[in-house]
């Protein structure tokens, strides 16, 4: 397979270099908006040459299940990185009503490639499910998962999966800093075969990383996602509620609180602004949420109380829906990294 690699090799290679030369502009780009018609159409064609290029790939037999790490070129190492490549640029689709689609196809190409990584040796880590799992499903077993027998174990959890989360930030800055400082020397071609190795082999330890977090984070919008009911396109409306009766939702920016409000409306004149108190009245006049008595009951499911609704509207809105405020809290912890507390405060100096 490796003679027919070198006729397709130029073109293969081409396609992965403008898919990844794509992402990178999308990821770093300097437009505000994800949703600009300018990057969703690098996103597109980014889609499209990775696309064509994972195929010539399938086409080539260039990596099997059973072969060793040792018997791949270290030439063709870097289209180990397809899959990976795939998911971010999927993710970056913005088509609200196509959300919960683009989510899975994502998740199942950062799930292929932690598989082929796996068969391979590269990074030790435990393989996600192939599947999120539905909602209702996880605590199926227990006689009440929002108990407070259930709250204990999950604390622990959490306790160990920051220290676990901050043990993968550690490592992939390092991973990052490593990477950086060999780039220039294995693209002006000054390195040899090893090096350029390693530096391939860095690349997919760092996009493992990635592809972990990814799922993660995949897994949790679509709990919201499928909670939230929005999605249920085909599936009949809940009985009850005549589909007619709800009010469709225009997108708007969900505040804490009025003096948020402020703030957001004046960056954002297109939305209009709106507190979370005045998004619940709102949906409770049209009949959407229950009145503060009746606590909504979901089929089911235990009862949602309306705080915990708004809690999940909020953090929905802080963590996932808005991909800007996670780039925006991003650089903010990196800018955190290098400036000590109290720079540039000036506004408290009396």
């Amino acid at each position: 397979s490796m003679a027919e690699g070198a006729v397709e090799g130029p073109r293969l290679s081409e396609l992965l270099a403008a898919g990844r030369r794509l992402w990178e502009e999308v990821e770093t780009g300097a437009e505000p908006s994800s949703g600009a018609p300018a990057v969703q159409d690098k996103v597109r064609q980014g889609l499209e040459a990775l696309q064509r290029a994972a195929a010539m790939v399938a086409q080539l037999d260039l990596f099997s299940e059973n072969e060793e790490l040792e018997e791949i070129a270290s030439a063709d190492l870097k289209y180990l990185l397809l899959p990976a490549l795939l998911g971010a640029l999927t993710l970056k689709q913005v088509d609200l009503s196509r959300r919960l689609e683009h989510l899975e196809s994502a998740r199942a190409h950062f799930w292929r490639f932690l598989k082929l990584c796996r068969s391979y040796g590269l990074g030790s880590f435990h393989l996600p499910p192939a599947a999120a799992s539905p909602p209702g499903e996880e605590g199926a077993g227990s006689p009440s998962p929002g108990g407070p027998a259930a709250a204990q174990p999950s604390l622990v959890a959490m306790a160990s999966s920051r220290q676990a989360k901050i043990e993968r930030y550690k490592q992939k800055k390092e991973l990052e800093n490593r990477l950086a400082s060999m780039r220039t020397f294995v693209e002006g071609g000054q390195a040899d075969e090893d090096q350029i190795r390693e530096f391939y082999i860095l690349q997919i330890q760092k996009w493992i990383n990635t592809s972990l977090e990814e799922i993660e984070s995949i897994d949790q919008e679509m709990v919201i996602l499928r909670s939230r009911g929005t999605v249920k396109q085909s599936s009949a409306p809940p009985h009850g509620t005549s589909r007619q009766a709800r009010a469709p939702l225009k997108p708007f920016i969900l505040t804490r609180d009025a003096a948020q409000a402020k703030v957001f409306g004046a960056g954002y004149p297109g939305l209009p602004t709106m507190t979370v108190d005045d998004w619940y009245e709102q949906r409770r006049r049209q009949g959407v949420v229950a009145g503060q008595s009746a606590p909504q009951r979901a089929a089911g499911r235990s009862a949602i109380t309306d705080e915990e609704l708004q809690k999940q509207q909020q953090e929905k809105k802080e963590e996932e829906d808005d991909e800007e405020a996670l780039q925006k809290a991003r650089n903010w912890d990196d800018w955190k990294d290098t400036h000590p507390r109290g720079y540039g405060n000036r506004q408290n100096v009396g």
